[in-house]
């Protein structure tokens, strides 16, 4: 986010003579003053929201420019907002979650970096846009906001246009014009014990190469089924059909913030409603009841939903922990004869 702030204040700075409050920011209503005080405006409400950790709404409070700040003050404004906002992002724990409304009213330090990120690179571009500059920036920055809060886009060839046209403001090739978007931060479940995290295209990433997904694991995990999964999630991503609800969630434990193991679906439900669940744990985190309890908030959320009636799991016939965790989650054993002699389990509404 800082490099994206630097990039911003490096470019509009060299046109502050211009008159920013009779251009028109690219396809925006706003002026392109209106749009530096945005911009301003939402980095320092993010640092609000971590700082002040709260739950339920925004901090009421905004920032506007003192009357007679020029366009040299109106890119300080932004540059010590983003120093505050970095600030903020830093030195809040990993684990707390701020509230933002879009769209499961909540976001971690990630998410909030990500939005940060996508407002000082899409409202620079559209000031830029209104000035007549060229802005192009890294293309690492636009991919670090797309798999983060854009998990429901399918990567293109040059993340920074796809970012653009997941904005409504650019076009793609072979795609149709956006005229309604919004981002996406992950969703959280919360048991007693727990909480379901969800796992970003970036975490996936990094899962799969071997990484931690930016999650700090207890001795033993990830387990190789978490990494397997996040394979199937990065393709599912990859391909534009990836729903991030039902995706895959890291189990992170409340009592010391450490991961134990992964819960999550194989993708969306089918046309009959029927969704598809696995799971596994680190070796140190079993026999606690996490994967049961997990399970049970996992399924319970499923089927609340209109478009799932039943969650099914298949279990190999001789995990018998595996068949006794779906067991206390409530689910009736329904087939013997699945594939490679699995068995099936259900819960249905």
């Amino acid at each position: 986010m800082e490099e994206a702030v630097a990039g911003c204040v490096a470019l509009l700075g060299t046109a502050t003579d211009a008159d920013w409050e009779k251009a028109t920011a690219g396809r925006l209503e706003w002026s392109c003053r209106d749009t530096a005080e945005h911009i301003a405006g939402d980095l320092i409400s993010y640092a609000g929201q971590l700082a002040g950790r709260a739950r339920d709404a925004y901090v009421p409070f905004d920032i506007t420019f003192d009357d007679g700040t020029d366009n040299s003050g109106a890119l300080e404004v932004i540059r010590t907002t983003g120093v505050l906002l970095a600030a903020a992002i830093r030195t809040t724990p990993r684990e707390v979650r701020a509230f933002h409304p879009f769209p499961f009213r909540s976001a971690n330090r990630e998410g909030f970096a990500a939005m940060g990120t996508a407002e000082v690179l899409l409202h620079t571009h559209d000031i830029a846009e209104g000035l007549g500059l060229n802005y192009q920036p890294g293309p690492e920055l636009a991919e670090f906001v797309l798999t983060r809060i854009f998990p429901h886009v399918r990567p293109g060839a040059s993340p920074w246009l796809t970012l653009l046209w997941a904005t409504g403001r650019g076009e793609l090739p072979g795609r149709p014009p956006v005229t309604a978007w919004r981002w996406h931060n992950n969703l959280v479940h919360d048991t007693d014990r727990l909480t379901l995290q969800g796992i970003t295209p970036a975490s996936a990433t990094d899962l799969v190469g071997g990484g931690d997904g930016g999650f700090e694991w207890i001795e033993g995990g990830p387990y190789e089924g978490t990494r397997e999964a996040s394979t199937f999630l990065l393709k599912a991503y990859q391909s534009g059909v990836h729903r991030p609800e039902f995706g895959v969630f890291t189990l992170v434990r409340r009592e010391d913030g450490r991961a134990v193991g992964g819960l999550g679906f194989h993708g969306a439900p089918d046309e009959e409603g029927r969704v598809e669940v696995g799971y596994d744990l680190a070796a140190g985190a079993r026999g606690h009841g996490y994967a049961t309890e997990a399970l049970r908030a996992l399924s319970a959320w499923a089927l609340a939903r209109d478009d799932v009636r039943t969650v099914f799991a298949t279990i190999e016939r001789d995990n018998l922990a595996s068949q006794a965790v779906v067991t206390r989650a409530g689910f009736r054993k329904v087939s013997d004869e699945g594939a490679e002699g699995e068995l099936a389990y259900e819960l249905s509404r």
